[in-house]
């Protein structure tokens, strides 16, 4: 069969030939690949810097997508540890690690949406107890990720939304996806009493904007729910250590391991009628799987979904 594979963790994958699959266990099924998105988390595993990467060579990349088992159904379906991901003609799959999908869902669009919305959306179910009318900071807002956060903050009953960037334009944009108002990363201290803060930034942004925000609160003693979920600017973070003392700031993070496999998979239903009923706006960009390597640096405002 066709795959994209790594076989080098300084270069992108490459179009070609690949082991067919063959399931092994009682709860292995060969499915069909249908799409796949191009994650940041598919990008760090494969140049092996995310801290799940295996570093195990050669292997396909892709960690979940839309399927097609044996019987027909369409599934969306996550992939645990395996060097056969899910950028292939052909993957194995734990069917009790996806969901069944209605037969006239867009696959590219399943596929573009559920790992970026999965962050945000297990992030204030799994990891806090959020509340309806709490007001929330989405720091890193204007990529995939973060403007679907926007979104399911709303429909979780936030009660005003803040969305922070750099780029001006990708920011205004967002108070039609329900952003009450929207910084740069040098206005965040005008967000200082929110409640939550979904960080999909880190690094020296993030701590300036927490001691801008922590600074200016009003009420240092109210809680501060810091939710750390991604790290586009830097996997470390120079924060003074008076900023833990002078509130009460609770920093926790969000993802492959924090929040256990069962928990993510009991979100996955849910999630995926928000995406299919286009509750959550989605930007996606469907491209075949044999442009993988031209494609797979690409900076876009959509997310890239990978046809086999």
């Amino acid at each position: 069969m066709h795959a994209a594979v790594v076989s080098s963790f300084d270069a992108p994958p490459r179009y070609g030939e690949y082991p067919a699959p063959v399931a092994e266990g009682e709860n292995e099924m060969v499915v069909d690949v249908l799409a796949a998105g191009l994650h940041h988390l598919v990008r760090a595993r494969a140049n092996g810097t995310h801290y799940s990467s295996t570093g195990r060579l050669p292997f396909v990349p892709g960690v979940d997508g839309v399927v097609r088992d044996r019987h027909g159904n369409l599934r969306y379906a996550v992939l645990d540890d395996s060097d056969l991901g899910m950028f292939a003609e052909q993957t194995v799959i734990d069917p009790r690690r996806s969901v069944v999908l209605p037969g006239d869902v867009d696959p590219v669009h399943i596929a573009a949406a559920m790992n970026p919305a999965m962050s945000s959306w297990v992030a204030l179910r799994r990891r806090i107890a959020f509340q309806e009318g709490q007001r929330v900071l989405v720091l890193g807002a204007t990529g995939s990720a973060g403007r679907m956060a926007v979104q399911i903050a709303k429909q979780f009953g936030a009660a005003y939304v803040i969305a922070a960037g750099r780029n001006v334009s990708r920011l205004a944009a967002l108070h039609d996806l329900g952003a009450d108002e929207t910084v740069t990363f040098e206005q965040t201290d005008r967000a200082a009493d929110v409640d939550v803060v979904l960080d999909y930034v880190w690094g020296e942004p993030s701590a300036r904007a927490m001691t801008a925000m922590i600074t200016a609160r009003r009420d240092r003693s109210a809680p501060l729910d810091w939710i750390q979920i991604g790290s586009v600017a830097g996997q470390t973070s120079p924060l003074h250590s008076a900023l833990l003392r002078a509130s009460r700031l609770q920093i926790c993070g969000s993802g492959i391991g924090s929040v256990s496999s069962r928990d993510i998979l009991a979100e996955l239903p849910e999630l995926a009628v928000a995406v299919h009923t286009g509750a959550i706006d989605v930007q996606a960009r469907p491209v075949p799987l044999a442009r993988i390597t031209e494609t797979w640096s690409a900076e876009t405002e959509d997310r890239i979904v990978y046809l086999p």
